[in-house]
């Protein structure tokens, strides 16, 4: 298997570790009844640790699907390399830590590791160009 399909699967494992963290933090919050109830209504307010960990998240899911795109062309157009192989290991390590840099509210560092995954995925593009 391509390294850029292994670093695909390996940031799937990320989303849903992620998505399970940012739940678990999520019900500390606002409690298990309101987890397990319908949730109508406003919900409360996230704050702290559960509301960044909850924004990297949303932020995790609006760059998953360009990443996962990237990878899957790269791959069907057989245009794998070094260079794919980098950008998709960028995206991952990057998305990785970016993670705690965003739960600890380090603010231009979090930025920096953001640019970082994005230029992965920009690597990936240029492949197929």
């Amino acid at each position: 298997m391509e390294i850029e399909l292994q670093i695909l699967v390996w940031s799937i494992v990320l989303g849903l570790v992620h998505v399970l963290v940012a739940a678990t933090l999520m019900t500390q919050q606002r409690g298990l009844r309101w987890n397990a109830g319908p949730r109508d209504g406003v919900a409360p307010p996230l704050t702290g640790v559960a509301a960044r960990v909850d924004r990297a998240l949303r932020n995790f899911l609006e760059t998953f699907p360009f990443f996962a795109a990237a990878v899957l062309a790269v791959v069907a157009t057989q245009r794998t390399g070094a260079d794919t192989a980098l950008g998709a290991q960028l995206y991952f390590w990057a998305r990785l830590v970016y993670v705690p840099i965003y739960a600890a509210g380090i603010p231009y560092l979090r930025t920096v590791v953001w640019a970082v995954g994005l230029w992965g995925i920009v690597k990936l593009l240029s492949a197929l160009f």
